[in-house]
């Protein structure tokens, strides 16, 4: 276990709580990373907090423009060398172990694609008591239907994999990237809490309007995936029953 995980780290105003996603990244016990932070041209402190935190294995990025998170992880992508692709956004968490373990469970099981389950927490960062897991394996078929793996917890291997490039779409980016990956690859669930999905921060996707959020998933599959209209919608009402089904069997109160 000594190949390099590049870790992707989209940032744009979130002075608040980069510094606290960062940290979480030098606290891992596996320590062959790099960590490429985009700044999407941020109005905020975000730059100045990146570049007080001395670690060469940090690099910051910079969009000329203010283009959204999937052009910024389009960019880290690009940039990325290592073997393992990792995705932690600047306001989120992980366990210490999360590397280490995910690592271990993907070599050991000959894995390319995998996810672990997390919790939430508040804009304050304290736990909300919710536990969300999914399910144990994913095929493409799966994931179309809906996008199970938290973004944070997502780990696939570029060796198998290759570059992943996703279009410009606002919203559900990381789910575009899901879909080109699950064409390489099925994905697999390490069932341990290893992250901390911050819910509720204003301008986040959690507090986007159900409505909204049905429009960007028309988008998805319409404009990145190319799907005919007809298709789209019956892929909309199928994400719309995943909504259900993880409320019911994947979302725990601890």
């Amino acid at each position: 276990m000594n190949d390099l995980v590049s870790i992707i780290m989209p940032a744009y105003n979130t002075e608040k709580y980069i510094s606290e996603s960062i940290q979480a990244v030098l606290n891992q016990t596996y320590t062959n990373w790099e960590l490429l932070i985009v700044d999407d041209c941020s109005t905020d402190s975000t730059t100045a907090v990146v570049e007080s935190i001395k670690d060469p294995r940090i690099h910051l990025l910079k969009n000329e423009h203010n283009s959204g998170a999937a052009v910024s992880r389009n960019y880290a992508l690009r940039e990325a060398r290592g073997r393992w692709i990792a995705f932690l956004d600047s306001d989120d968490l992980w366990d210490a172990t999360k590397l280490e373990k995910q690592i271990t469970f993907m070599e050991a099981n000959n894995y390319a694609f995998s996810y672990t389950s997390y919790e939430e927490i508040d804009e304050d960062g304290k736990p909300t008591g919710t536990l969300i897991t999914g399910p144990k394996r994913i095929t493409k078929h799966k994931m179309f239907n809906y996008c199970w793996p938290g973004c944070l917890t997502v780990m696939y291997d570029a060796s198998v994999i290759g570059l992943i490039q996703i279009e410009d779409i606002k919203k559900n980016n990381d789910y575009a990237m899901w879909l080109k990956v699950c064409r390489k690859a099925e994905c697999f669930l390490l069932d341990s809490n290893l992250a901390q999905y911050r819910r509720g921060r204003s301008g986040s996707i959690s507090t986007q309007s159900k409505i909204g959020l049905i429009k960007w998933h028309y988008r998805l599959y319409r404009v990145c995936e190319k799907k005919r209209a007809l298709a789209s919608l019956l892929f909309v009402v199928r994400n719309l029953a995943g909504v259900v089904i993880k409320k019911i069997r994947y979302r725990k109160m601890v």
